[in-house]
C-alpha cells in the first residue's frame, strides 16, 4: 500500500487499487510505503495536468529543428516547409526517440494526460503501438488517434490512415491508453474521407479529433466546397460524434462554437501555438462551456500554457471567468474519454496526482496511484538514456527532413 502523507499539513490518502481513501492520522511503519509530501509547508497536492491537444511526433523539436530554407509567409507555408516535411521524415526509431522524449518532460512537469494527434505518413500501419507503448510503460495516461489526410497520397493515404485507427481501437488493450478517431484537417481531405472518418467513429463508439478553423485557409477551403464552414462540414458529415476533440477554432464564430457545444464536442485553444503561428486569437470559444487547454506539440508544460492564456486572453479582452474555467477543463475531458473519476484529490478518485510547491518542478507524481517521478526523479524510465537517443535521433531527422521539397 501507497500513503501519500502529509503530516501535520493533512489529509493523507492510502492508494486503493489506483484510488484514493483518507487514511487515519499515524505514522507509516514501512519506509517504502511513504510517499513525503510534507518536506515544506508550501507543499499542495492537486491533479496531475492534462494536455488536451498535443503532437507527440514533434518531440525532437527544441533539440535544433533546422529553419526552412525559405521563410513561411504564412500559415499553409509553415506546415508545408516544416511540419509536413517533418512528419514524412518519421520512422519508427524517430518517432520513439520523440515520443519518449517528450512523455519524460510531460511527466516532470506534472503533466499526466495527453490526448495526443499523430501522422507519419511513411510510417502509418503501427505507428500507433509505438506511440501507446511508450505511455505504458513511462506511465502517462494518453488518448490518441492517427490523423488521415490525403495531402501526399491522396484517398489511399487516408484509408491506411483510418484502417490504423481501427486496427488500434480494436486491438489496444492498455490499461492507461485509449484510441480515437482522427482526420488532419478539413481542408485536406474529401467529403468522402469525412464520411468514412464519421462512421468509423460513430461505429466503434470512438470520439473524433481533428483540427478546426486553426487558419482562414482552412475555412475558405470550406466555402469553396460549398459549406458555411469547417465545423459545418464536419457536422453535415456526421463526423463529429458527442465527445469529439476540436482543436483551435480561431476562426469560428460564436454561433458555431456554440452549434459545437451542442452538438457535445470539446473545443482545445492552444495559446502558444496560436501566437507563435500568428493565426489570431479565438474570440468566440467563450460561447462554450467545453474549452479546455493543450499545447499542439509545445512541450507539456501546462503552468506556461496558462501563463500564456491569461496573458493572451487579457490583452485581447476574453472573458476572465471563461479564461479561468479553461484551465481545469481537461479534466471533464479526460474524465469523459476514461470513462473515470479524474480531476480532484479527494477519496474515490484516481489517483493521477502531482505534489509540489507551487512555481516550482514537483516532486513526487502519480499515475493511476503508481509512481512515476519520485522525489524529482522520473522513476519509470532511463532520463539520461531517453535524452541521448533523442540527441542521437533528432540529426539524423532533419537530414531526411532536407530530402524533402
Amino acid at each position: 500500500m501507497i500513503v501519500l502523507d502529509r503530516g501535520a499539513l493533512g489529509p493523507s490518502f492510502q492508494l486503493d487499487a489506483g484510488r484514493l481513501a483518507l487514511v487515519t492520522p499515524g505514522p507509516v511503519t514501512r519506509p517504502e510505503q511513504r510517499v513525503d509530501c510534507a518536506w515544506d509547508e508550501r507543499v499542495q497536492l492537486r491533479p496531475g495536468a492534462v494536455n488536451a491537444h498535443t503532437h507527440l511526433y514533434s518531440g525532437l523539436a527544441p533539440l535544433g529543428l533546422p529553419a526552412p530554407a525559405r521563410p513561411p509567409e504564412n500559415f499553409v507555408q509553415i506546415l508545408e516547409r516544416i511540419w509536413w516535411r517533418l512528419d514524412r521524415a518519421l520512422d519508427e526509431k524517430s518517432l520513439r526517440a520523440s515520443v519518449r522524449y517528450a512523455i519524460a518532460d510531460a511527466l516532470l512537469s506534472g503533466t499526466t494526460t495527453l490526448v495526443d494527434h499523430h501522422e507519419s505518413p511513411r510510417f502509418i500501419e503501427g505507428s500507433l503501438d509505438v506511440i501507446a507503448d511508450e505511455a505504458q510503460a513511462l506511465g502517462i495516461r494518453l488518448a490518441v488517434g492517427y490523423g488521415a489526410t490525403e495531402r501526399n497520397g491522396g484517398a489511399e493515404e487516408a484509408q491506411r490512415g483510418l484502417a490504423e485507427c481501427r486496427r488500434f481501437l480494436d486491438a489496444n488493450r492498455r490499461s492507461l491508453v485509449r484510441g480515437m478517431v482522427a482526420l488532419h484537417a478539413s481542408f485536406t481531405v474529401s467529403d468522402e474521407t469525412i464520411r468514412a472518418a464519421g462512421e468509423l467513429a460513430w461505429s466503434l463508439t470512438a470520439p473524433m479529433h481533428v483540427h478546426v478553423a486553426e487558419d482562414v485557409a482552412d475555412v475558405e477551403d470550406a466555402r469553396r466546397r460549398g459549406y458555411e464552414g469547417p465545423l459545418e462540414r464536419l457536422l453535415h458529415l456526421e463526423a463529429l460524434p458527442p465527445g469529439s476533440v476540436v482543436a483551435h477554432g480561431v476562426h469560428l464564430d460564436a454561433a458555431e462554437v456554440e452549434r459545437a457545444d451542442g452538438a457535445g464536442v470539446w473545443l482545445v485553444q492552444n495559446p502558444r501555438s496560436n501566437e507563435g503561428n500568428r493565426v489570431g486569437y479565438p474570440h468566440s470559444l467563450r460561447a462554450s462551456a467545453h474549452v479546455a487547454l493543450g499545447t499542439d506539440g509545445w512541450p507539456a508544460k501546462m503552468d506556461d500554457e496558462a501563463a500564456a492564456l491569461r496573458r493572451l486572453g487579457r490583452a485581447h479582452g476574453d472573458d476572465e471567468k471563461a479564461l479561468e474555467a479553461r484551465l481545469g477543463a481537461g479534466q471533464g475531458l479526460a474524465s469523459a474519454l476514461f470513462k473515470m473519476s479524474l480531476g480532484e484529490v479527494k477519496p474515490g478518485f484516481v489517483a493521477d496526482v502531482v505534489a509540489g510547491v507551487p512555481g516550482e518542478p514537483p516532486r513526487q507524481v502519480l499515475v493511476n496511484g503508481r509512481r512515476v517521478v519520485a522525489d524529482g526523479r522520473l522513476v519509470t524510465g532511463d532520463l539520461e538514456e531517453i535524452r541521448a537517443k533523442a540527441k542521437e535521433a533528432a540529426p539524423e531527422l532533419w537530414r531526411r527532413m532536407e530530402a524533402f521539397p
